[in-house]
């Protein structure tokens, strides 16, 4: 069988026996990974990008049309992310260079070492949570992206908030417990057409466990997990650090169904659980904000904070009240082992996420064409102004309704995989109807609100 023929059948396929393994079909893909100095060139270059963002942000003119440190944040790195979490997972969280300080303290020994603590471990989701809405909030109501100025002193706060993790203890302890963009990149992860995980049969009797632990003056995995106990998207950073512990050659690459991790867990990761609503609420919350019948409101509150507070609010009631509904259609008793699910999240996740893609699309399109005028506004040369271009919005809109479809789609697929195996039998024809029906709304919603 053809390589192109068997990755085909690993993204459609249901069975999850049915995967592609990328580093056996490209060597040349594995080498880099397990390739230290790689890592160490993708991560330059992006702290020199994060260094230019500082610097031009507090240096620069606080003017978005005269300070290319907005659009580089917001218009090119952000949705360069998003983009990143459908096709390779948390692998962006491997080069970030918000880490980057707190390791060359950590290798400079200047660090304590000590033990993440279990409370710290224990609701560290909560407060990552909380710090994603911040942000969220933060860049609509202190217009971050238009703020040169604020958008660097976000970056900063989330650099020197790592810094200080790596500081206290061991690893990367702000990257696995604290980091709200780490922690959506986890959920969006649970979406990607890849995973990184281990060949258990090669792992039998391994005695070292090199791939968590490190060895022979290598580090080990950064955020406590190794090959071996990688099971989900969640927390893998896809840093390639296991790569070159592992002698048993185990790590694996593999190209699978973008939806089988979203039908495998039914809802019980607790970081999808409160990410995803807030999430939906919080796009329907931003598109909604550029309508008259907001300028209204907002005109009306008297206060643009006040305004979108009580919009994101609302939203959010409105997404939770959803997956509530749809969980109640779902759900007549807890799992067993698990406990209380929400399968409704795996559900609208593929929804919640390109939602966000749109909405970063949206930015992109409309700053694209002015980027380079606004480099030549900021550096003085005036004939940057003449490359000044602009991208028609229709296009763009239904690009936007065709992603939204897709999700849409995606998410009926998974409410049908789920009446089929997990929930069989337990599922009316009239609750199926009717979650479908629900699945329609949230689209409908997405559409209106978007056009």
């Amino acid at each position: 069988m053809n390589w192109w023929t068997k990755a085909l059948r690993s993204l459609i396929a249901s069975d999850t026996r049915e995967k592609l393994d990328l580093f056996r079909v490209f060597p040349g893909f594995r080498r880099f990974l397990a390739t230290r100095h790689h890592y160490a060139i993708l991560r330059s270059a992006g702290d020199v990008l994060f260094l230019v963002v500082l610097i031009s942000g507090f240096l620069g003119p606080n003017d978005a049309r005269r300070n290319v440190a907005v659009f580089l944040t917001w218009g090119l790195l952000w949705p360069a992310i998003v983009l990143s979490w459908f096709l390779v997972g948390r692998m962006w969280c491997g080069i970030c260079p918000f880490p980057g300080l707190g390791l060359f303290l950590q290798r400079q020994g200047l660090t304590l070492s000590l033990k993440v603590p279990r409370l710290l471990q224990k609701y560290g989701v909560y407060t990552s949570v909380f710090l994603l809405a911040l942000i969220i909030w933060s860049e609509v109501v202190a217009d971050l992206d238009h703020s040169p100025l604020g958008t660097s002193c976000l970056v900063l706060a989330i650099i020197l908030g790592s810094a200080l993790l790596a500081v206290l203890f061991n690893g990367q302890a702000w990257c696995r417990h604290l980091c709200p963009l780490g922690r959506i990149s986890g959920a969006a992860a649970t979406l990607a057409i890849t995973e990184f995980r281990a060949n258990h049969e090669r792992c039998r009797n391994c005695k070292s466990f090199a791939c968590q632990r490190g060895g022979e003056g290598k580090r080990g995995c950064p955020v406590y997990l190794g090959a071996y106990s990688v099971v989900n998207n969640l927390h893998c950073l896809v840093c390639g650090h296991c790569l070159t512990n592992c002698d048993r050659d185990s790590p694996q690459f593999l190209l699978r169904n973008p939806y089988s991790e979203l039908i495998t867990n039914k809802g019980r990761y607790i970081t999808c659980s409160y990410i995803v609503p807030f999430l939906i609420g919080s796009q329907l919350a931003r598109f909604l904000r550029y309508k008259p019948i907001y300028i209204s409101f907002d005109r009306a509150m008297g206060s643009d904070a006040a305004a979108f507070s009580l919009v994101l609010a609302a939203s959010f009631a409105l997404a939770l009240g959803g997956i509530r509904l749809g969980n109640s259609l779902l759900v007549k008793r807890p799992d067993p082992v698990i406990g209380r699910l929400s399968p409704m999240v795996p559900i609208l996740i593929p929804m919640a996420f390109v939602g966000e893609l749109v909405y970063r699309m949206w930015f992109f399109t409309r700053g694209i064409g002015d980027f380079l005028p606004t480099l030549g506004r900021q550096l003085h040369l005036a004939w940057l102004e003449r490359l000044a271009f602009s991208l028609p919005e229709f296009p763009v809109l239904i690009l936007s309704a065709f992603f939204m479809l897709n999700g849409a789609l995606a998410a009926t697929y998974i409410l049908w995989r789920f009446c089929m195996e997990d929930f069989e039998g337990e599922v009316s024809l009239g609750n199926f109807l009717i979650l479908n029906l629900l699945i329609a709304v949230f689209l409908l919603i997405y559409l209106g609100v978007i056009f």
